[in-house]
């Protein structure tokens, strides 16, 4: 019998197919917002979920790694004003990204379900939010999106950088789908869906990097 299509956590849609399958877990690809995702009966739990994050190895001094964050990091400053005020959403054990762009004169607040739970941070507005590496991990991506864009002020960027699922060869030669905590893979196909959803306009200035901004009301332009 065939195996039923699981609902897309991002949209709610039942028309996945399958799109990929390896030794550890199959993995359906949604035919309205072309997101792909791990169904849930496959995914690990909390604990060995945070038990891999502990083992991440991220040191902000290290150039190699400052590079990568820069390639997000380097638009979004480009866009926003000095001393703007911004969310660092799943900055991780050790925080990299916020320090940078502290450095660059923004004022970053930090949140991570694990290591900085902070649920004051949901109680003000902001004028970006960066998620670095961040949305491949969510179990409810719609949720958290629903979450971060109501913390969005108007004119505000949401920056996500995350690996994007570009032809199905690469998709399933890459090493970053073996990593048991990665269950939601995007594609630029993907980002523009988020930006229609939520009514954003959306910029793509590198590979795997999504600048999505909320509008500003008509008569405060």
């Amino acid at each position: 019998m065939k195996e039923p299509a699981p609902p897309c956590p991002l949209c709610s849609a039942a028309d996945a197919s399958e799109y990929h399958r390896d030794r550890m877990r199959p993995y359906w690809r949604c035919q309205t917002c072309a997101l792909v995702f791990v169904p849930p009966a496959a995914r690990v739990d909390t604990t060995a979920e945070k038990a891999r994050y502990d083992q991440h190895q991220n040191n902000p001094a290290d150039p190699r790694y400052r590079r990568f964050l820069s390639r997000l990091a380097n638009p979004l400053i480009a866009r926003v004003a000095h001393g703007a005020v911004g969310l660092d959403f799943g900055s991780g054990p050790g925080p990299a990204l916020g320090p940078m762009l502290a450095e660059a004169g923004l004022r970053v607040h930090l949140y991570d379900v694990f290591y900085a739970p902070d649920p004051a941070v949901w109680n003000r507005q902001y004028d970006f939010i960066t998620a670095s590496e961040v949305i491949e991990h969510l179990h409810h991506p719609r949720a958290e999106l629903d979450r971060l864009f109501s913390v969005l002020a108007p004119g505000g960027y949401l920056a996500m950088m995350t690996r994007w699922v570009s032809d199905d060869g690469a998709f399933m030669r890459s090493r970053y789908i073996r990593d048991p905590t990665h269950v939601c893979f995007y594609s630029a196909a993907t980002c523009h869906w988020i930006a229609r959803q939520w009514q954003t306009s959306l910029e793509l200035p590198d590979t795997d990097v999504a600048l999505f901004k909320t509008d500003v009301p008509t008569g405060t332009r």
